[in-house]
């Protein structure tokens, strides 16, 4: 695990992060959400909130793994689905 992880395994889309934007979708170079489904395919969350839980996940997980508690496990807090869905999508 130490060291570039491998990037580019899904064709024709790019997640890119900086430390002051957060992560950045795009989908042959136009912007993507990011979004949470279930195995039936039905939308939990999308959008800004979800990349920003990912971040913050992956981010707490590497500063658990500089301090020399990598073992531990790092969750999100649930994400509401009222406060989940932008105005206007609709749920299948």
């Amino acid at each position: 695990m130490i060291g570039t992880q491998p990037v580019g395994a899904i064709s024709g889309v790019v997640i890119s992060a900086v430390s002051h934007e957060g992560l950045i979708v795009t989908v042959d170079g136009k912007p993507a959400k990011l979004a949470i489904l279930t195995d039936d395919g039905r939308v939990i969350a999308m959008g800004d909130q979800v990349a920003k839980e990912a971040e913050a996940v992956a981010l707490n997980s590497y500063r658990n793994f500089l301090k020399g508690q990598g073992y531990l496990r790092v969750n999100s807090a649930p994400i509401t689905a009222s406060s989940a869905m932008p105005v206007g999508i609709k749920r299948r």
